[in-house]
């Protein structure tokens, strides 16, 4: 027996989970399809304040914002040993009119907190199964699910990661690119509060990120290196770990101590040609991976989602037709590109020994420390596209208001008649 459903989400990470409940808000019926959620993964994740904005609208702002640290300051240290190294820049929220570019919230917790939101949400039906085949149809796609379900859904939506079998299903080819570099990420203590300033060194081997906990003496640490040293520093020792890291932050948050669970993960880089086909959109790692620079992952994907949900009212009577397929494909496809081409190239000039890339950078870095609309632009342009654009426009339109005003005639003032001469 075959069981119809408008539209089926496929995954249960974080991206899935925010598709359901933001499709759910705007009145849909929702098939999430996945394993259990994970509520022990020790990476975090920073939500910039328009990822925020849509977590509002799903009622989940209050509780990220409740259970993780507002990130204030965000610096960037050229911590390279070569012959061109570019000065620290810091960029504060409040120089854009923002209390703080995001929050910072550990993954398990944020897990947590969206899966207790999907269990209350009625417009979403929870299944806990993996997919085993995908049949594309022109009418609806037709799911095989392992726990024996059989589903023909009008709309599929692939959040199931890099490893997309929903991407397969669609036809949409990826060739991902391994990068040789592994990412270490965990949690450590330090004596110095962070303040809710956020570091990011720039090191041969790529970014070494620390970024704060609600704890103002814990933060997060994701440090990009070669994979054979990923693999030593996850066999060495707590202290020793700690010392090394004290080292690298040139004692910057004073002693450190690493507890806790650590992981490294191998780094890639991959973008599909198209984002959707066959009734089938990608969104996340689905349609979309690069190396954790800039904190762009996940607030990617929410805005894949937001466009997601906002292109689907014209189309409420086919919501998986070739129209909205093809509007999704022209929504998302400057977004991803710009994003992804901007992290490969700061990641580039990061492992190149060219003197030309060095140049390059740590100019870029210079000018934004010196010139404050540009490092301006760019903080609006990092939380949200077209924002820095906006406000470019906004702050020329005051200017030329301003000089207008400057030189406009002043309304006649009537003489005395007492000064009048007959």
């Amino acid at each position: 027996m075959e069981t119809y459903d408008r539209i089926a989400v496929i995954g249960t990470g974080p991206a899935g989970l925010i598709a359901s409940l933001c499709l759910a808000r705007a009145g849909h019926a929702v098939r999430l399809i996945g394993p259990a959620v994970d509520h022990d993964d020790p990476r975090t994740t920073a939500l910039m304040q328009p990822s925020l904005d849509v977590l509002t609208q799903v009622g989940m702002r209050r509780p990220v914002e409740e259970n993780g640290a507002p990130l204030k300051v965000m610096r960037i240290v050229d911590g390279t040993s070569r012959l061109i190294r570019s000065p620290a820049v810091a960029f504060y929220a409040s120089d854009i009119q923002e209390p703080a570019f995001g929050f910072n919230i550990p993954n398990a917790v944020l897990n947590r907190l969206l899966d207790e939101a999907v269990s209350q949400q009625p417009s979403i039906k929870r299944t806990v199964a993996k997919v085993e085949r995908y049949s594309p149809a022109e009418s609806a796609v037709r799911v095989r699910l392992d726990n024996g379900e059989n589903l023909s859904c009008g709309l599929v939506i692939g959040a199931d990661g890099r490893h997309s079998k929903a991407r397969e299903a669609a036809g949409i080819s990826q060739e991902p690119a391994a990068l040789p570099q592994s990412a270490l990420v965990l949690c450590f203590g330090h004596d110095v509060s962070h303040d809710y300033v956020s570091t990011e060194i720039h090191t041969e081997s790529g970014p070494f990120t620390q970024v704060p906990l609600p704890d103002r003496h814990r933060s997060s640490l994701v440090w990009v290196v070669p994979p054979h040293r990923a693999g030593k520093l996850m066999k060495t020792g707590d202290d020793e770990l700690a010392r090394i890291i004290e080292e690298r932050m040139q004692s910057m948050l004073g002693k450190i101590t690493v507890d806790g669970p650590r992981a490294a993960f191998p780094l890639s880089t991959a973008l599909p040609p198209k984002f959707g086909d066959r009734r089938i959109v990608l969104v996340g790692e689905a349609a979309h991976v690069f190396p954790p620079i800039g904190a762009q992952g996940l607030n990617l994907a929410v805005r894949d989602v937001a466009d997601l949900a906002g292109l689907l009212p014209p189309y409420e009577a086919d919501p998986g037709g070739a129209d909205m397929i093809a509007a999704y494909n022209r929504a998302r496809r400057s977004d991803i590109l710009m994003r992804s081409a901007a992290v490969r190239s700061l990641n580039r000039s990061l492992l190149s020994s060219m003197l030309p890339a060095q140049m390059a950078r740590a100019v870029g870095l210079d000018v934004l420390r010196r010139v404050g609309p540009f490092r301006d632009f760019f903080m609006r342009e990092g939380m949200a596209p077209g924002s820095g654009f906006r406000a470019i426009r906004r702050d020329v339109r005051d200017a030329l208001r301003e000089q207008i005003d400057r030189y406009r005639p002043r309304p006649h003032q009537p003489q005395d008649r007492r000064h009048r001469h007959h």
